[in-house]
């Protein structure tokens, strides 16, 4: 039996990574799921294992990677120069008490139910939206404010893959 995709796969192979590059490109959450990764849902176009699988897969690794770079461009630091210019506004926003863009989403209590930021008191956590340009929904973008005062937390986080990895803002306070 050859390796090589059959004739009638390849037009499933380019759609599922058309598919994949699309709902990448504009932060599109295909697994639907609360915290699924693009990268883990994705796959589910195509059989596992299968040449299509293992290719979705990668494009969409990939595309989650260039999506991350502001996370990663210093260890688990992200200074508010890295982060998108609607971060900066958020935390303008969240320092002078609101208004917020989703007040009934807005400075509620996050619950950290995934575990990825250090555990705390169960009121510890807030959550913010970053609005991400051209949706027409909350995305997947947020910062996470932690302990002292709604408009003086102690810590704060921001995440671009919905609670999936976190990076500390250590000059939002500037």
């Amino acid at each position: 039996m050859s390796s090589q995709p059959s004739r009638t796969s390849l037009p499933a192979i380019i759609g599922g990574l058309a598919l994949v590059l699309v709902a990448a490109f504009f932060g599109i959450d295909l697994g639907g799921g609360h915290g699924g990764s693009s990268a883990s849902s994705s796959t589910s176009v195509a059989a596992p294992g299968s040449s299509a699988s293992n290719a979705v897969g990668k494009a969409s690794a990939s595309a989650k990677t260039a999506t991350t770079s502001a996370q990663k461009a210093d260890g688990d630091s992200c200074p508010v120069n890295t982060l998108p210019a609607e971060a900066d506004t958020v935390i303008d926003e969240i320092r002078a008490g609101g208004p917020f863009a989703h007040p009934d989403n807005d400075g509620v209590r996050f619950g950290n139910y995934e575990g990825v930021l250090p555990k705390q008191s169960s009121n510890y956590y807030r959550e913010y939206t970053v609005d991400t340009p051209g949706l027409n929904h909350r995305g997947e973008r947020r910062i996470v404010t932690g302990g002292g005062s709604a408009t003086d937390p102690d810590v704060w986080y921001y995440t671009d893959d919905h609670y999936e990895s976190f990076c500390q803002i250590p000059d939002a306070e500037n």
